[in-house]
């Protein structure tokens, strides 16, 4: 597989993780739910200012300055070494997974450079894209958009369960995006198939044909 065509993967969803962040931060306000498939599949706008899935690095704008310069760090080391997985000639599935964990970190990256200072506030009226500069936060302090949220199982837990009982149940809660998706989804087929992709392809050497002697 050629190192155009991994980019390829990560220039697609790059683009269709920044189109539906766009669309969700414009057209919804702050906590709006809409039911997409039944009531498993909903689109529900959250914001975050960590790491996937809503996870946190501490309240403070210094911890979330050091995760976005790490996240710039992991992005180019991550082009560095997809470069170097394509070169060494990784099966085709090393170097898609490995495509996918690095359009996925850049897709939050650029959430986390840019999105303070190119929309408003989302709160209870939707966001408006403006001028750079003139958005809710400072430059490298942006919020990252989440929506795909899979409540599979939203029910109570039976009341005669001690400590527990009465209590909600929602299985899968988390609120994510395509490009946590991108980064879950090459992780986890790494670690289920590394047996089978994580490898170089060992190409046979041709044997040459025994030379024929004329007298």
């Amino acid at each position: 597989m050629k190192y155009r065509s991994a980019l390829l993967i990560v220039f697609l969803i790059i683009v269709a993780d920044q189109l539906l962040k766009f669309y969700i931060k414009t057209n919804f306000y702050y906590g709006q739910e809409v039911n997409i498939l039944g009531h498993w599949f909903r689109l529900h706008f959250i914001e975050n200012e960590g790491m996937a899935f809503g996870m946190k690095l501490g309240n403070a704008d210094l911890g979330k300055l050091v995760l976005t310069l790490f996240r710039l760090c992991a992005v180019a080391f991550g082009f560095y070494l997809l470069k170097r997985i394509v070169d060494r000639r990784y099966t085709r599935g090393a170097i898609v997974c490995g495509a996918l964990i690095l359009a996925g970190a850049l897709g939050n990256l650029i959430d986390s450079i840019f999105y303070g200072q190119i929309f408003t506030e989302s709160t209870f009226h939707r966001a408006q894209l403006v001028a750079f500069g003139q958005g809710y936060g400072k430059l490298f302090h942006g919020r990252v958009v989440d929506m795909l949220y899979f409540p599979l199982i939203d029910t109570t837990w039976p009341k005669w369960m001690p400590m527990i009982g009465g209590r909600e149940l929602v299985f899968f809660e988390p609120v994510f995006n395509l490009a946590d998706a991108a980064i879950s989804t090459g992780v986890l087929v790494l670690l289920f198939f590394q047996k089978r992709f994580v490898h170089t392809r060992i190409s046979t050497p041709k044997t040459k044909k025994p030379e024929t002697v004329t007298n």
